[in-house]
């Protein structure tokens, strides 16, 4: 896994994290088969220092790319008392797999985070996570 960006903001902070596995580094392509399980797996690794509550999931198109997105309340084992929304969004690029993980303090930061634009191997600019993202299906 590589760790292309971390970033944090504000006292307390909210922090944007991004790793990625190449598929010449993992020995194999993956597809959009592998997403969830993949993402899953990401999210999942989460709880080896986060208490994870109430996960609601959804899965949605960015141009051709499928996502997995994840969202859920937490704080971390070592310190309960530091409450975050956490979100992972995750995509299989042509070359990589990707997600994007935020744990933000305030709906401003999770706004924000969703609202990133990012181009998907050289897609036009969109908003990372889709409003209809997390919209509970009839």
């Amino acid at each position: 896994m590589q760790l292309p960006l971390k970033a944090t903001h504000g006292d307390p902070a909210s922090t944007v994290v991004v790793v990625g596995l190449t598929y010449d580094c993992a020995g194999q392509r993956f597809t959009d088969a592998d997403l969830a399980g993949f993402a899953g797996g990401v999210a999942g690794s989460l709880k080896k220092t986060w208490t994870i509550i109430d996960p609601v999931y959804g899965a949605y198109m960015l141009g051709t790319h499928s996502l997995w997105i994840e969202r859920a309340m937490g704080n971390p084992i070592a310190y309960p008392e530091t409450k975050r929304t956490i979100e992972v969004v995750c995509s299989m690029l042509k070359s990589s797999a990707v997600c994007w993980m935020a744990f933000v303090v305030n709906d401003v930061d999770l706004t924000a985070f969703e609202e990133s634009r990012v181009s998907l191997d050289g897609e036009p600019t969109v908003g990372l996570v889709a409003k209809s993202a997390l919209a509970k299906k009839p």
